[in-house]
């Protein structure tokens, strides 16, 4: 099936509206050209989706969990059914590989599935009484309106986890998507909508990311926040959300340390670690990125890393052979290039890569950079895109203490034979997730998040639901 890909609009109390603020183009980031325009929210847009959302959770919160369950479940087999369509949108609006597209999709209906299950086991509790006379019961409700902002990287993943894990608790939803993919934002929203989801629960508006923020993080009748971004607007956002008195997560920025040890299987790691820092041209948050490296095995590791680097087919998202598409836009071109300039003029050797492909479409190479010193930028900013870094080290200790060195702690990897090795950088590493041997970050049933600069609270995992839901206790004589 080819996607028709058309104007996008917002959808508030049941209905998709044109927005009052006008529109924002959409650009395909493969050619630079303005495929569609998506609606604008107004301030009288935002008070309206308020409304709707306040009427939706009242409505919502009073379907029994095993009603909502069943209906969460017809949206996870809505998007699956739509899976190709829906990745066609994506891969030309945001520019990754349509294969890579689809299993974003079809990933978001195993969460969606994941949570729908889990909302039917929010367990109260009955807490033993000092006196014979009196009852005492903590049940858990809906915390309320949900604000969620979603960022454009992984436009169905970032929003299905924020929505599925508010609807399985009895909250209603305001998604505030990313202007750069509407598209398969919308088409995750319809899924939701078509699944018999009652008028207001799900909301979804698009506009000037500061002016909705602060309308709907302030607003009373808002009681919970989900933001996932970068470390600098979250912080923004949470100071925000503090003066108010909200209820926050945030999944924000990484700089994931990647460690290989000298007793590694060296092709092993090599090709996961490639495979994992180019997907999606590196515009991943839990992406490996600074490579540390065992002195012994050094050479052998970057050869198998760079050819791999070099082997990926650069091209547009929706051409099937592609594996590394543009980046998202120009912005992120520009910092590409100044990252790397910046490297190689204080010394880093540029192994493979660095510089633009072509003059249409925002492409750069797979690139790869070695003995890169710490005071280069990309040492101590999150790239945010297809550049490896890569440092060689002799002591572990040394290691472990360079991977903790950034105030970061999203993600770390590490790859080793040593079962001392491993217990022992269990506890070292400072980071929300640790994967050793294997990828295995993101699965619905698993903690998703990060500590220190990278967040606060989890988007995975039944600690996720929690998030989302009141504590009352309920004591009787």
């Amino acid at each position: 099936m080819t996607a028709a890909y058309g104007d996008t609009r917002l959808f508030i109390g049941g209905a998709w509206q044109a927005g009052r603020a006008g529109e924002i183009a959409v650009v395909n980031p493969a050619t630079e050209e303005t495929i569609s325009h998506v609606a604008r929210a107004s301030r009288g847009d935002l008070e309206d989706a308020v409304a709707a959302a306040k009427l939706g959770f009242s409505a919502w919160r009073e379907v029994s969990t095993f009603d909502r369950c069943l209906i969460l479940r017809e949206a996870a087999k809505r998007l699956r059914a739509d899976a190709e369509a829906t990745a066609e949108l994506m891969s030309l609006e945001q520019g990754k590989p349509v294969t890579q597209a689809k299993g974003e999709v079809l990933a978001g209906a195993d969460i969606i599935d994941w949570f729908a299950e889990e909302g039917r086991r929010t367990y109260g509790q009955v807490v033993p009484s000092r006196h014979p006379s009196v009852t005492q019961i903590v049940v858990k409700e809906p915390v309320g309106i949900v604000a969620a902002f979603t960022p454009w990287n992984f436009p169905v993943n970032q929003a299905v986890r924020k929505i599925s894990a508010a609807l399985a608790a009895g909250c209603s939803v305001i998604l505030k998507g990313p202007e750069e993919t509407p598209a398969s934002v919308a088409a995750l929203v319809r899924a939701f909508v078509e699944a018999g989801l009652p008028a207001g629960a799900l909301n979804l508006v698009f506009g000037a990311p500061a002016e909705i923020s602060a309308y709907l993080i302030a607003h009373p009748d808002v009681r919970k926040i989900s933001f996932t971004g970068s470390t600098a607007v979250g912080k923004q956002l949470a100071a925000l959300a503090g003066q108010h008195m909200k209820r926050i997560t945030m999944e924000l920025g990484g700089h994931a340390p990647a460690i290989v040890f000298a007793d590694a299987d060296v092709a092993q790691a090599a090709t996961i670690l490639a495979t994992q820092k180019f997907r999606n041209a590196g515009q991943i948050c839990v992406a490996p990125t600074r490579f540390l490296v065992h002195e012994d095995i050094f050479d052998a590791f970057t050869d198998s890393f760079v050819e791999k680097a070099r082997s990926l087919k650069v091209g547009p998202g929706n051409d099937p052979s592609s594996q590394l598409g543009p980046l998202a836009n120009e912005r992120r071109l520009t910092a590409m290039q100044t990252l790397v300039d910046d490297a190689v003029g204080k010394g880093a050797r540029r192994l493979t890569g660095g510089k633009r492909l072509g003059n249409r479409g925002y492409f750069f190479e797979a690139t790869v950079l070695a003995d890169v010193p710490l005071t280069a930028v990309a040492m101590n900013e999150e790239p945010f895109g297809p550049i490896a870094l890569i440092n060689r080290f002799s002591d572990p200790e040394d290691a472990i203490e360079e991977a903790n060195r950034l105030p970061f702690g999203l993600a770390a990897y590490a790859y080793t034979r040593s079962r001392e090795t491993i217990r022992k950088i269990s506890g070292a590493i400072e980071a929300g997730m640790l994967s050793i041997n294997h990828h295995g970050l993101g699965l619905p049933e698993l903690p998703f998040g990060g500590i220190k600069d990278s967040g606060y609270g989890t988007e995975g995992g039944s600690a996720a639901l929690d998030a989302y839901l009141n504590a009352k206790l309920i004591t009787q004589a």
